[in-house]
């Protein structure tokens, strides 16, 4: 049985990173795995494979020196925006894969931005040295040609998970998530479509993060029901994937959010904290806020109202993640 072990931002409960590791496990689910996670015992349970600590450097060791195959990914890892801290340790992880002759493979990443002039260096010369370096935009394959690193552009793999899309109900759903960019302008004009053309719907307010963004979600809650007390509101923190699925419409700032949304032809407005965001709401034709919140809500209202719900299902169910490449690496013997 090949040995992988994957690294990633697992453990902290954020619907699309767990989304990805889902699809992940799912695909390779006749592999030994073994997940770096801030909380073992959660993804232990939640996906029934072996699970270390991210920063219990000594097992991380132990892991990386007896498995076949590592896989750093999904998701923005080299990237030092966040934070430089977390961009050193992805690349250790990249690096001590490489260091002991495993098959490192970058999963559907986004590179970058990366300032820290020192930090890019080291970043570039470890992907010169990986098995396969697969990313999910066009700024990440354009800075690797740049750097002479070999990539290959892919879609999302969450546009290959399995939504069962249910009944949908009287229900619109508002996704927000706490960003530097926030602010209350954005959140009173997103309350104020929702209570002019929804006020006779529940409004589902998702929180894909508990613990950074349940404050921020009761917030707009609370100036939803401000300028309408008679309005339905709920706070929605599980089942995510199915309450997602039974929407009439959805105001959105996550990217996995909305990608699962469409794959039901949830009728879907994009809020444009980043531009993965923006791009996926131009490729799909949907309406989109910016967190300035300067748009004329009737336009948006109008462009939501119009939106197909066919044609939208038919965009995402189109977009196919190609697993070839990582079967043909992982599971022949040659490198």
């Amino acid at each position: 049985m090949v040995k992988i072990c994957i690294s990633g931002y697992y453990g902290f409960k954020n619907f699309g990173d767990e989304s990805i590791l889902s699809v992940l496990i799912n695909h390779f689910q006749n592999a030994d795995i073994t997940v770096f996670s801030s909380n073992p015992d959660f993804t232990s349970q939640a996906y029934g494979v072996n699970a270390v600590r991210t920063f219990d450097l000594k097992k991380v060791l132990e892991t990386i020196i007896n498995t076949d195959v590592l896989i750093s990914g999904g998701g923005s890892l080299l990237q030092d925006v966040t934070s430089l801290k977390s961009l050193v340790y992805y690349s250790l992880i990249i690096g001590l894969g490489i260091l002991f002759n495993k098959k490192v493979i970058i999963f559907a990443q986004g590179i970058g931005p990366i300032n820290n002039k020192f930090a890019g260096l080291i970043v570039k010369n470890l992907l010169k040295l990986c098995s396969l370096v697969t990313v999910r935009d066009e700024n990440s394959l354009n800075l690797l040609d740049k750097w002479g690193v070999n990539a290959k552009l892919v879609c999302d793999p969450v546009y290959s998970l399995d939504v069962t899309c249910e009944e949908t109900q009287n229900t619109v759903g508002v996704q927000l998530r706490d960003f530097k960019t926030m602010n209350y302008n954005l959140l009173h004009k997103i309350a104020m479509l929702i209570v002019t053309n929804f006020s006779d719907k529940k409004v589902e307010i998702f929180s894909l993060q508990e613990a950074q963004d349940y404050d921020l979600c009761i917030k707009f809650q609370n100036i939803l029901r401000s300028l309408n007390s008679n309005i339905q509101t709920e706070v929605v923190t599980d089942n995510i994937i199915e309450r997602l699925s039974k929407l009439e419409y959805l105001i959105a700032m996550r990217f996995h959010a909305i990608l699962v949304a469409l794959k039901c032809g949830v009728k879907t407005c994009a809020i444009n904290y980043d531009i993965k965001v923006e791009k996926l709401a131009e490729d799909a034709s949907l309406p989109l806020i910016s967190m300035d919140a300067h748009e004329n809500l009737d336009i948006i209202n109008n462009k939501l109202q119009s939106l197909s719900n066919d044609e939208l299902a038919v965009f995402a169910n189109s977009k196919k993640f190609d697993w070839s490449e990582f079967d043909k690496l992982i599971f022949f013997k040659t490198k």
